[in-house]
């Protein structure tokens, strides 16, 4: 009285696209990382390859802003090491080269073996 027909197990028919339902299924996943790769992490390398950039080009006589938003002019910089600052006339403080935020004016460079 209550026995129906079971139309949607068919044993007899062949699974068909195995790889094509997994393919389809992973689609949105690949977009995914494909959109937060453009959109976040190559501009973010780009800024990351500007701010060491700039870090390595700082001369003495670079205005420089640090990251506690303290102004001075370079007094001395060293490839790879700390940079001295001066902040007012006759205060030099040291500096770690990555707490400067920006530079703000680029100075000639200077010729420490023309005769005075």
């Amino acid at each position: 009285m209550f026995v129906t027909p079971a139309f949607a197990q068919d044993a007899a028919a062949p699974a068909t696209g195995g790889f094509a339902d997994i393919l389809i299924q992973l689609m949105p996943i690949v977009l995914l990382v494909i959109i937060f790769w453009l959109l976040i992490f190559r501009p973010q390398q780009k800024r990351l390859k500007a701010q060491q950039a700039m870090l390595s080009a700082i001369r003495r006589g670079d205005t420089v802003v640090t990251t506690g938003g303290i102004v001075g002019k370079v007094t001395k910089a060293v490839d790879g090491e700390d940079l001295e600052v001066e902040i007012s006339p006759g205060v030099k403080v040291k500096l770690v080269r990555g707490m400067v935020a920006d530079v703000r004016s680029k100075a000639e460079p200077v010729n420490d073996n023309k005769p005075a």
